[in-house]
């Protein structure tokens, strides 16, 4: 089982907090804002605490406020302080900071209040792409460096998703009105990285296309069915890990089968189509780079 990272160096700091290592020092040594503990190699480790407190200083230092005056407060201030910041429409620009601040503490209530914040001014979609795809891409680097826990990853993903159904289900109550095709959303077989295919659903629907969703680890054979129900079906997937280089044209050979058998296509989107020869596609399979091309395409 993986556990929650409880020690930080001050890269992880930097990486989270977007403040260079060498102010955080100054801070430090200045200011005294920060008492990180010492390995038996001289080397700094910060606590969750202290990486909570940095978050902190951050949003307060961004939003306009000195360090020296941050400095001067009682440590029991400045998250009120943050709180009362983030519950005003004005912390637009600190949305981020504040979302990662809920993901580090796993705080569902500053999560809930940031997000309601925006959405008082902005719409679902608007969100998504101003302020969850930011965060999203951030998520990847902090995990690949290790300055995040899965856990943590888990938890912001979650959420993120829950908002994504929510809004998903308000569009569903209308009825399509572009009906001369049908979307059919799924991910490959052990593909999990459900996300971008979530977001992709709900862009679809508010175009007016009606979509069905299958969700995780598809086998290909489990999609003729579809065909037994409707006509001009466009099958959409998202390969973020699968299929991997080695078995990419194996499985697009595949598909090609089904999709001729079928008078079917194939859109694509995901890291691993960049290993995929587009020139040598047939006209029934198309890739796009990010979800705003594909948008662009409905």
């Amino acid at each position: 089982m993986n556990n929650v990272k409880k020690s930080f160096s001050i890269r992880d700091l930097e990486n989270l907090s977007g403040i260079k290592a060498h102010t955080i020092r100054i801070w430090e040594k200045r200011y005294e804002l920060l008492s990180p503990e010492r390995t038996s190699t001289n080397i700094r480790t910060y606590s969750l605490a202290s990486l909570q407190k940095l978050l902190n200083i951050t949003l307060l230092y961004n939003s306009g406020y000195k360090i020296s005056k941050i400095a001067k407060l009682k440590e029991t201030d400045i998250p009120l302080l943050v709180r009362e910041i983030v519950a005003k429409s004005s912390t637009n620009n600190h949305a981020i900071n504040a979302f990662k601040l809920s993901m580090i503490n796993f705080d569902l209530s500053l999560f809930q209040n940031t997000y309601n914040s925006l959405l008082a001014e902005k719409s679902f979609r608007d969100i998504f792409w101003e302020y969850f795809i930011p965060l999203l891409n951030e998520l990847g680097l902090l995990w690949q460096t290790d300055t995040i826990s899965p856990a943590h990853e888990h938890f912001i993903t979650n959420l993120i998703k829950q908002k994504i159904y929510t809004s998903t289900e308000k569009l569903q109550v209308i009825e399509p009105t572009n009906t001369d095709k049908v979307f059919v959303l799924f991910l490959p077989e052990n593909e999990i990285h459900e996300i971008g295919l979530l977001f992709i659903n709900y862009e679809i629907i508010l175009h007016g296309y009606k979509t069905i969703y299958l969700g995780q680890t598809m086998p290909l054979e489990n999609l003729e069915d579809l065909e037994n129900y409707y006509n001009n079906i466009h099958f959409l997937s998202y390969f973020t890990v699968v299929p991997n280089k080695d078995k990419l044209g194996k499985y697009i050979d595949d598909f090609t089968k089904f999709l001729n058998k079928n008078n079917s296509s194939l859109w694509i989107l995901g890291r691993q189509i960049q290993h995929i020869n587009k020139e040598k596609l047939p006209p029934h399979i198309r890739t796009f780079a990010s979800i705003e091309q594909l948008s662009k395409a409905l």
